[in-house]
């Protein structure tokens, strides 16, 4: 498989208006800021959304965004699969907003960690917690041992479970009053 065309946030941001903008964050991240004019497809729920981006990219390009590219990147693949040409963003909202390109941020919505640093911060967390038990229980020892194991198979596979739980926690859930999936979709086919 070819890898999906990256654009840098200059390039992007001079042909922003020729492109369907998809963030596949969570919607926590994505409500924490975005790029303008982005639309929310996370990344989990991508399968269901492919006949509206198949619809979206009839009527032009899609650009597929998240936080740092990794999760884009994995999107494009999704939709090259499903014969939907897409482009990612090179090193996503980061980049994007480290290049002085703003991020449209609703009224009332609060910085929401990056997925990848939530995940770091939950698997180095549950490391030292097995390690520290296993001072007194060596069975919880294992615990670090299948944290080591979901990381590897999570390198190796592109996927990480970890990552998909955290995502339902209540802070990384669309605040009250954000257009649903549903809706996205809907405007999708337009």
């Amino acid at each position: 498989m070819t890898s999906p065309a990256a654009l840098s946030p200059a390039e992007a941001s001079a042909r922003l208006e020729d492109f369907t903008v998809i963030d596949v964050r969570a919607p926590g991240e994505y409500a924490s800021g975005h790029v303008p004019g982005a639309l929310n497809v996370p990344l989990d729920r991508l399968p269901e959304a492919v006949p509206a981006l198949k619809s979206a990219s009839a009527q032009g390009p899609l650009l597929v965004v998240c936080a740092s590219g990794v999760r884009s990147t994995r999107a494009c693949e999704i939709l090259a699969d499903a014969d939907i040409e897409a482009a990612t963003l090179s090193g996503g909202t980061s980049a994007w907003e480290r290049d002085g390109h703003g991020l449209d941020r609703p009224a009332g919505t609060r910085a929401v960690w990056p997925m990848e640093r939530q995940v770091r911060f939950a698997a180095g967390s549950l490391v030292v917690a097995g390690l520290l038990a296993g001072r007194r229980l060596p069975a919880a020892r294992w615990l670090s041992a299948g944290i080591g194991a979901g990381l590897v198979y999570s390198a190796v596979s592109g996927t990480c479970g970890m990552a998909a739980a955290l995502s339902k926690l209540p802070h990384n859930r669309a605040p009250r009053g954000a257009t649903d999936l549903d809706a996205t979709l809907e405007a999708l086919q337009r």
